[in-house]
């Protein structure tokens, strides 16, 4: 009886939809994509908590700490634990209340066409083809790597242009014309200006 119990679990457990989610980049990705085209901005009450509950499921699909690492590439050593994660919950934020509303109004009406997902070194692949009104075909690569056992974004390719490597080139500018400190100080306002 125990030998039939533990086999029907098994049966259950790798069949299960959240198991495949979980094991497969790709649903990854689409299932950002779905929490993100139902993010909106400007809402209050109800419509405000629900668009809070995708923004934080978005952002469990991407690794904010890998992310931030990588942005701030050979300033990272540099930092204390607190500000390395002062910078990551600042990022973090970021992604939540400035990048996923933009992008929700970008992938509100595309029409997605996914490619064949690739393993690149560490790094698997997710293609995605959109057609968008005014830009035309966009080609946008979702690097994800395995984290436990779940699939998560840490770095997206539009276009052919890294979005953490766009990142790192903004942070260094500010650091070596000011300090890292100035750097925090201009993310914390703009969070803090996207708020009110």
């Amino acid at each position: 009886m125990k030998k039939i119990l533990s086999a029907v679990l098994i049966i259950v457990f790798i069949t299960s939809p959240l198991w495949a989610e979980t094991k497969d980049p790709q649903a990854s990705v689409k299932q950002l994509l779905g929490e993100i085209r139902q993010i909106k901005a400007d809402v209050s009450g109800p419509e405000e908590v629900d668009s809070q509950k995708h923004s934080q499921s978005a952002l469990g699909l991407l690794n904010v700490a890998e992310i931030s690492k990588k942005a701030l590439g050979k300033h990272w050593a540099k930092r204390s634990d607190p500000e390395r994660e002062k910078f990551k919950t600042l990022l973090g934020d970021l992604f939540v209340y400035v990048a996923f509303p933009s992008s929700a109004k970008f992938f509100a009406e595309l029409d997605m066409v996914y490619g064949k997902t690739k393993e690149k070194k560490k790094v698997v692949v997710v293609p995605l083809t959109v057609i968008h009104e005014k830009e035309g075909e966009i080609d946008i690569d979702f690097h994800l790597t395995l984290a436990g056992d779940k699939w998560q974004v840490v770095d997206v390719i539009l276009d052919g242009i890294s979005m953490r490597n766009n990142l790192r080139s903004q942070f260094y500018k500010v650091i070596k014309k000011k300090s890292f400190d100035e750097l925090i100080r201009k993310m914390d306002k703009k969070l803090k200006s996207t708020k009110s």
